[in-house]
């Protein structure tokens, strides 16, 4: 293992000054090569040659050549990212908002694939594909009652846009066989889907990532509320782990007067640039409210940043994750990629919330983060540890501190009663989709008021469900209803769409609660 570790170290200091990384997945490695013998590229060409040439086994040279970027850029900082070809094609699909290919959600289900969402204005859509149909065979592909990985499955349905796949269909609820061909297409992958009014007044937008499409569908949720009377907005971003810069600082200025500085860069050589809010943002006499959690990182903190150190709005949860590197893709030239951390960035005031860090240290790093929850500030808010050299202030004087994450100015700790990892429930996802598997045809006619009605009533779905899992331990009132508003959530996820998720479940949410209170409050 030692001997393992030199040699890998080896070929990363190599890979640094210059190994051509396309020489190598090409095969003209060869004893003729031409270079500088004393250039340590040519030392690692010419071993690599000889791995190739003459070891003893047959070495998967692109696997081993991907474990040794791996080793290198893991040294790097906490942030830096390999991406292997395959995975980078994925990332930036994700990144991008769109992919090309047939446009459902699916899981495996008793050996076979059943369709659990089918995507708005997507080619399955179009081509008459339902929720619930189980898909057997595409083109000479079988997909039933043998052993295939999720991965398998996507590369099979996934495909070059105006390409033709024919689906043998299996539809459960008339017990038909049909024959569907599908037409590929390009499918969105939305960052910012979930959007309703939480009363007359106030409006909610969920934004999951910092993608490239997440600005346009912001803009048009955001006039979407504002047509329905939406004057003031909540902007969840609890769990969104960042994205493109240039994503967050334009949602920024939505919130922000022309002028007013959003965040700025400074990269090792001390160059800084810095962000500002134009004259075009839309909600700037509006009130507006930020959702944090521990899972809100990087473009989330700048947004959250900016509005605090600028005295708009209020930041509502608990301490975000604290990722103030800003990185760079740089692709490797045979469909790799590293996003390779290049600044730091900082608020307005200044300050830098990347938590402290050390090189070759991603084991500290992840600790740190264990000790803040076992230090209890999920909690409580006096158990977040501010260092005073760190303070700063706001133009209207409000106290905020940098080196690890924004501090809400409304401190909301974790509802203990509502994460079910605490209670000894299991197979909640399998159980929602059974239990609208059975009944699609009559829930299929139900609008999402006539669905919380209707099993409202004698808690009927957490009813079954504890009948689903023999659960016949005591529960308490308190839990009860979580549990209840939880399990009825998925159910509406699985019968409409996420917003329905979102709207059932956060009739229990903490945070949405306070900001109600909040809101009641001011007026």
């Amino acid at each position: 293992m030692k001997n393992k570790n030199h040699f890998l170290l080896f070929l990363s200091i190599a890979l640094i000054v210059g190994i051509v990384i396309g020489g190598f997945f090409n095969n003209r490695l060869n004893n003729n090569f031409q270079g500088h013998k004393s250039n340590p590229s040519y030392k690692i060409k010419k071993l690599l040659q000889f791995i190739k040439k003459d070891h003893i086994d047959t070495i998967d040279t692109g696997a081993l050549l991907d474990d040794v970027i791996h080793q290198l850029v893991n040294k790097l900082d906490p942030h830096s990212v390999y991406f292997p070809k395959e995975a980078y094609l994925e990332s930036r699909e994700n990144m991008q908002g769109a992919f090309e290919g047939i446009g459902v959600q699916f899981f495996m289900y008793n050996d076979s694939l059943v369709v659990t969402q089918v995507l708005k204005n997507g080619p399955s859509e179009k081509a008459g594909i339902q929720a619930g149909d189980r898909i057997l065979i595409a083109d000479q592909d079988t997909l039933y009652n043998k052993k295939i990985s999720n991965k398998e499955i996507v590369k099979i349905l996934k495909g070059l846009a105006n390409t033709s796949v024919n689906l043998s269909i299996y539809r459960k609820k008339s017990k038909e066989m049909l024959q569907i061909p599908v037409t590929r297409n390009k499918v969105a992958i939305h960052s910012a889907e979930v959007a309703y009014l939480l009363n007359n007044n106030l409006g909610y937008i969920k934004i999951d990532r910092f993608a490239m499409t997440t600005f346009d569908e912001f803009k048009k949720n955001i006039n979407s509320l504002q047509s329905q009377g939406a004057k003031n907005l909540v902007l969840d971003l609890r769990q969104n782990g960042g994205g493109y810069i240039h994503i967050a600082t334009k949602i920024a200025d939505e919130f922000l007067k022309e002028g007013k500085r959003i965040c700025f860069t400074k990269n090792n050589k001390g160059k800084i640039k810095e962000f500002y809010a134009t004259s075009k943002g839309d909600f700037q006499e509006r009130k507006i409210y930020v959702l944090i959690d521990e899972g809100s990182a990087s473009a989330s903190e700048i947004v959250a940043g900016a509005l605090q150190d600028n005295d708009v709005g209020v930041i509502v949860g608990r301490r975000s994750f604290g990722k103030g590197l800003v990185q760079e893709e740089m692709q490797l030239g045979d469909g790799s990629a590293v996003r390779l951390t290049v600044a730091k960035y900082y608020t307005p005031t200044g300050r830098s919330i990347q938590k402290p860090y050390h090189l070759n240290d991603a084991i500290n790093y992840a600790k740190e983060y264990q000790e803040r929850i076992l230090g209890g500030e999920l909690l409580n808010k006096d158990s977040i540890k501010v260092i005073d050299s760190l303070k700063f202030k706001t133009p209207k004087g409000k106290i905020v501190y940098g080196g690890g994450g924004i501090i809400p100015d409304v401190f909301v700790s974790i509802d203990t009663i509502s994460y079910l990892k605490n209670h000894d429930f299991e197979n909640l996802n399998l159980f929602s989709f059974e239990f609208v598997d059975k009944k699609r045809t009559a829930l299929k006619n139900l609008d999402f008021d006539e669905f919380v009605k209707t099993f409202s009533k004698n808690e009927a779905i957490l009813n079954a469900y504890l009948k689903y899992i023999k659960y016949s331990k005591k529960i308490t009132t308190a839990k009860r209803k979580s549990l209840n508003c939880y399990i009825m959530a998925l159910v509406a996820r699985e019968i409409f769409d996420e917003t329905a998720f979102y709207k059932m479940h956060q009739k229990q949410d903490k945070m949405i609660l306070k900001v109600l209170k909040l809101e009641k409050q001011k007026n």
